[in-house]
């Protein structure tokens, strides 16, 4: 029998939710991802270092800032990415930038041209982007200039909402901080994946998304355990930290299929407005304080990264 990592690959696009080039190796995943925090994981990769002395002695030469350096350090991971996988690699527009639509569609340009020097064209990378408002917006603009776009730390039927109609090609849904909010409001330990908030969240927006017929891509991330990954095969896309690829391809069990697109059904696609968005943004307590802190985090990392860099700069 195959493992249950093999039997998810039949069914669902496997993403390595990791900038481990030992990792991607191991696991040969489809597509991968790129931000501040797991660039901070891929500095202390062996197999990263020559790389990244490299850029820093380049950047150097060339008289960058270390925040420069940071920006140019992250386009260099994705970069070595690229080269292990087949698929897309998905890389960030700066958190800071979130509710800037303009400027972080200057961002977004200027990582294009980063990788275009280095090689890479922009059908092999997804511009990185927070399902806020602004970056929804932003994303529409890239969309429209045929750059492909993935909207992170999306919490929320409004937000998956939003993300189709900007014609969005691919949304993040947060499976493990969903469920977090809701472990702690309500004072349990866990849930069973059919109970999952965090599951029911991404199986609500994957057939309403399949029912209406919208071809932006589902990519459950975040994932806690692997029950929750079990529990959502069938999905487009899951992306996964080597510890439960790890775990998956260990087991030696039946996986069924949670998910399949003939079997959606949900209520007809409705566009939604500034007003309504930030409206029901509002009222989820639970959307609207894990996408703040997930801004937090990643800034916070961004500047810790940048801080590294400049020590060793």
């Amino acid at each position: 029998m195959k493992t249950v990592l093999d039997q998810l690959r039949d069914m669902t696009v496997v993403v390595a939710d990791s900038g481990d080039v030992t990792a991607v190796k191991r696991y040969q995943p489809i597509d991968c991802t790129t931000n501040p925090s797991l660039v901070l994981v891929a500095l202390s990769d062996p197999a990263s270092e020559e790389m990244i002395v490299a850029e820093i002695e380049a950047g150097r030469k060339a008289g960058l800032s270390a925040p420069a350096l940071t920006d140019t350090l992250t386009v260099a991971v994705g970069a070595r990415l690229s080269g292990l996988v087949p698929g897309r690699v998905s890389t960030e527009v700066d958190a800071r930038l979130s509710f800037d639509t303009d400027a972080s569609v200057a961002r977004a340009r200027a990582i294009l041209a980063d990788y275009a020097e280095r090689g890479v064209v922009r059908e092999r990378i997804l511009i990185k982007l927070a399902s806020t408002w602004e970056g929804i917006r932003a994303a529409e603009i890239l969309q429209d200039e045929g750059t492909d776009c993935n909207l992170t730390l999306l919490f929320s039927m409004a937000q998956a909402v939003a993300c189709a109609d900007a014609g969005a090609y691919l949304i993040s849904p947060f499976v493990g901080r969903i469920t977090d909010w809701y472990k702690k409001a309500e004072g349990v330990d866990g849930y069973d994946s059919l109970q999952d908030p965090g599951v029911n969240s991404v199986r609500k927006i994957y057939d309403y998304y399949k029912a209406n017929g919208i071809a932006t891509v589902v990519m459950g991330a975040s994932f806690r355990n692997t029950g929750q990954i079990k529990a959502l095969a069938g999905c487009d896309n899951l992306t996964i930290s080597p510890k439960l690829l790890d775990e998956l391809s260990s087991e030696v069990a039946d996986l069924p299929r949670a998910l399949r697109p003939g079997q959606a059904h949900a209520e007809p696609h409705k566009p939604i407005t500034e007003a309504q968005f930030r409206w029901d943004m509002n009222v989820d307590a639970m959307a609207t304080e894990k996408l703040a802190e997930g801004i937090r985090d990643f800034d916070a990392d961004h500047h810790k990264l940048t801080q590294i860099i400049a020590e060793r700069f």
